[in-house]
């Protein structure tokens, strides 16, 4: 198995970034051929995928979120990160990493989640 872990930073204000790491146990973030991505749900919404970093390091990101985020990666500490700026309400949601076997798809390891509540 390849737990894989977020943490964060709860409550987040109106116009802050927000910031997730998501730790990977059991595996490497640089083995091919996976990618690692973030995908959130809002309250009463669907899934909504945010963007991914592959094995080799390349970004892909949701073309509605593109100009907000930043999907980063830690191969010495097996970590990867979000950063989601100039955040506003409607991005609260429960924010999961999650590993897939192919980009767009084939999720196969989630992480627990965890709560981001932006409010003032």
């Amino acid at each position: 198995q390849v737990p894989v872990q977020e943490s964060g930073p709860g409550p987040v204000k109106p116009s802050q970034t927000l910031s997730l790491a998501c730790t990977i146990s059991g595996g490497s973030i640089t083995t091919s051929p996976y990618f690692w991505n973030w995908i959130r749900q809002p309250p009463g919404k669907g899934l909504e995928w945010m963007g991914a970093i592959g094995y080799e390091g390349t970004n892909y990101y949701s073309p509605s979120l593109k100009s907000r985020t930043s999907i980063s990666r830690d191969t010495f500490g097996n970590q990867f990160s979000l950063q989601l700026s100039s955040v506003t309400p409607e991005d609260t949601a429960v924010y999961y990493c999650v590993r897939s076997y192919r980009l767009y798809g084939g999720y196969d390891y989630w992480g627990q989640g965890t709560q981001v509540t932006v409010s003032s």
